[in-house]
């Protein structure tokens, strides 16, 4: 595809946004409690500019209090988890990578429920910082695995792609065993019920402070992954290839892999784990916009926003009176989706 003019892309950026704030505006108005798109505007505009728009507090409260900061994180962590998915997928050249498959979120959902439910650190860690704790020691679990599979594997990080997913499948699944021990043994019907319903992805109980750490962890990695678009594109040709064009394979990796395990660990410490969102949304933005990383990566970074931000209005209303876990919406998209997008990509081979 060739490389579109700045016009267009400036254009294109500004279109995004729109939609982004259109689903957004449609997350905080859609509810049992119905607030008009107008009212919506007039309470922003109340709290950003100072205007004195006569508004229902009971509504107000809601669009604050709950409705919007819930929408903003659901954003934050779709646009989070799909560009993880888009940086591994270059990283390991392989179609399946996600956070999933290299054992991050197994490990950061490990490490946030031994905060929760066993009070490792004994109050001094957060569930966040054991999230983070948990993704770093999967990602070395990998790393070690990975270079100790066959002679001349060297450091994990410059093992090949497929010793890294093997390797990755194995610390997933020691981690999942983890996190299954530790509710078994430590949490009494009520925590192992409220944890599972977390597992699966839940937004309830989210908070500004919530947006606070969300916001920068995915724009400060957007702006991270988009300064190595070029070694992501570069990595499309092969390890190999990539040494050959200059960049510096290791460093690179280590980069970009810390990257995703940040992004992963403090998204899974929020929302819980939500899976098909790092799997599938790269792959549909690489049907639209092809595999340039300087727009593929803006690309999967919005439609990952938009479509969590969606998802979590079906999970509001598609049973009344009952929200249902985030995670089980985007799987029950997210697999059609994929198979559709695999459906289509053979016919154009």
């Amino acid at each position: 595809m060739p490389a579109l003019p700045v016009p267009a892309l400036f254009a294109l950026a500004i279109l995004a946004l729109a939609v982004l704030a259109v689903a957004i505006g449609l997350a905080v108005s859609i509810g049992e409690m119905r607030i008009p798109l107008d009212t919506i505007a007039k309470a922003v505009g109340n709290r950003l500019l100072g205007t004195g728009f006569a508004i229902s507090p009971i509504q107000e409260g809601v669009l604050w209090d709950y409705r919007l900061s819930r929408a903003l994180v659901a954003a934050c962590c779709g646009a989070a988890f799909a560009l993880s998915g888009a940086i591994l997928q270059a990283l390991l050249r392989n179609p399946l990578a996600e956070p999933y498959v290299l054992g991050i979120s197994a490990g950061a959902s490990t490490g946030a429920v031994a905060v929760m439910i066993a009070g490792l650190g004994g109050g001094a860690l957060s569930m966040s910082g054991g999230a983070f704790t948990g993704a770093i020691l999967a990602f070395t679990l990998v790393c070690a695995l990975a270079a100790g599979t066959g002679a001349g594997a060297g450091t994990g990080i410059g093992a090949g792609a497929d010793r890294i997913i093997l390797a990755g499948v194995a610390g997933s699944q020691l981690f999942s065993a983890l996190t299954s021990y530790i509710v078994t043994t430590s949490a009494n019907a009520e925590q192992a019920r409220g944890v599972m319903f977390w597992l699966l992805g839940s937004l309830g109980g989210i908070r500004w402070p919530d947006v606070a750490l969300a916001a920068p962890v995915a724009v400060g990695g957007f702006a991270i992954a988009i300064l190595h678009a070029r070694a992501l594109d570069a990595f499309a040709f092969g390890v190999d290839a990539a040494a050959a064009l200059g960049i510096p394979v290791t460093r690179v990796r280590l980069i970009l892999f810390g990257l995703t395990a940040a992004m992963t660990a403090t998204m899974v410490s929020i929302v819980g784990s939500i899976g098909f969102v790092g799997l599938v949304v790269p792959h549909a933005a690489r049907f639209l916009v092809g595999p340039g990383h300087m727009r593929l990566l803006p690309a999967s970074f919005m439609i990952g926003a938009v479509f969590m931000v969606l998802a979590d209005i079906v999970s509001r209303i598609v049973v009344p009176q009952q929200i249902l876990p985030i995670g089980v919406v985007t799987a029950l998209f997210g697999a059609p989706a994929f198979a559709l997008i695999l459906y289509k990509a053979r016919r154009l081979l």
